[in-house]
């Protein structure tokens, strides 16, 4: 296949799967399920935090067994068609406790996905030098998936209120999955046979639990993966309370959010090409540090925010330190990985990255709940906390070792 239609091909999920975390993730979903139908916040932390529970028991396994059967692409079409699904039935029933189930598995199966696809990377790159670049690639066409999806379902919202954004946005998730599905296809072709699967399964489980204790003799490997832990607390959730911070403490209203958004976004498409070239230039652990740091600076300005032009600022630093994150922390790991050990370790990297869902949302949540008596300044406080996080991450990360770094 020709190299230049095998890449586009591949970061086309990277547009895809960002459609889905824009549009369900960060946006309609915790409004729809707050405003729309009355809720509480808790059902929507619930629903995230159980969907990530089974994330962080199965994502590990899961890369096991992408590993012992040398394929990738399978598993990662079955979960594609998986959260298309089940994206699709929060907007056809409508209903708060079934839009809350179905959330929780097409969240899995998202989630699930992306050990399958990152574990593509060096297949696709073709050579370890390509690798950063090859990452950004991706990470820009997401967020150019993040704003078109967001103006494509716009419409639908505006006719038939946020309930109106599920299905298209399953469609879209899925037709833009397509050219992956279709043309990329594993470079080995060992046949998967479900009647061994059983036997995979409980070997793979036995080869999880030594990596585990593995992990601690890649010291560079368990380091990073320590330090993605806490950085991605702050991440992750500042991804989904992101809405709910600019609509309470900011004042923003749809319309306005929605801005903010697009903006982050294009601040992401904009520096996703210069993450992957100053990776591949000094490096994947150098990159990472400049990433977290302008995270650092982003959550300063929100702590600081009282007006709406200076939130703005906030969406600019966060999307390019967003996506740098997903540009760097990947090619970080593929440096620092056995080539043989891959979907493993991208199974541990997803461990650790969903453990901060689950951690993360409990410790806001928590610090909201203490500060209760100072009003909307607990918020703040909130993000001030996430500050913390960022910074023993950059600690912690400076600690790993390897060649090249």
């Amino acid at each position: 296949m020709n190299r230049t239609l095998k890449i586009v091909s591949w970061s086309l999920y990277d547009f895809a799967n960002t459609i889905f975390s824009m549009n369900i993730v960060s946006m309609y979903f915790a409004l729809w399920v707050v405003v729309d139908k009355g809720g509480e916040d808790i059902y929507y932390s619930i629903a995230l935090s159980v969907s990530t529970f089974f994330i962080v028991i199965l994502m590990p396994i899961f890369g096991v067994i992408s590993d012992k059967y040398k394929r990738r692409m399978p598993f990662l079409i079955f979960t594609i068609i998986c959260c298309a699904i089940f994206t699709g039935l929060i907007g056809i029933f409508d209903n708060l406790i079934l839009g809350l189930l179905f959330f929780g598995i097409a969240h899995f199966f998202y989630h699930t996905s992306l050990v399958f696809y990152d574990a593509l990377i060096p297949q696709i790159a073709e050579s370890a030098n390509r690798i950063g670049k090859i990452s950004g690639y991706g990470t820009a066409l997401g967020y150019v998936g993040a704003i078109l999806g967001l103006l494509m379902v716009k419409p639908f919202v505006e006719t038939s209120g946020r309930a109106g954004a599920f299905i298209p946005t399953a469609i879209l998730f899925f037709a833009f999955s397509l050219p992956l599905i279709f043309l990329i296809k594993d470079a080995e072709k060992q046949k998967i046979l479900f009647s061994e699967f059983k036997g995979k399964l409980k070997s793979a489980i036995k080869e999880l639990v030594s990596l585990f204790r593995e992990i601690t003799v890649h010291k560079p490997i368990f380091t990073f993966l320590l330090a993605n832990f806490l950085y991605s607390d702050a991440t992750n959730t500042t991804i989904v309370f992101i809405s709910i911070y600019a609509n309470k403490v900011i004042g923003f209203n749809n319309l306005e959010l929605t801005k903010f958004l697009i903006l982050s976004a294009i601040s992401a498409i904009a520096f996703s090409f210069f993450w992957g070239a100053l990776t591949d230039k000094i490096g994947a652990k150098k990159s990472l540090l400049i990433v977290l740091l302008g995270w650092c600076a982003g959550l300063s300005i929100a702590i600081l925010s009282f007006g709406k032009t200076m939130f703005y600022i906030v969406g600019i630093i966060s999307g390019a330190s967003l996506s740098g994150i997903w540009v760097c922390a990947r090619a970080l790991l593929v440096k620092i990985t056995p080539p043989e050990k891959l979907g493993k370790f991208f199974g541990l990297y997803g461990l650790t990255d969903k453990l901060a869902t689950i951690i993360g949302p409990l410790v806001w949540g928590l610090v909201v709940f203490i500060f209760e008596p100072f009003g909307l300044i607990k918020y703040r406080i909130a993000i001030f906390v996430l500050l913390g996080f960022i910074v023993a991450g950059i600690l912690i990360l400076r600690k790993v070792k390897y060649e090249h770094n």
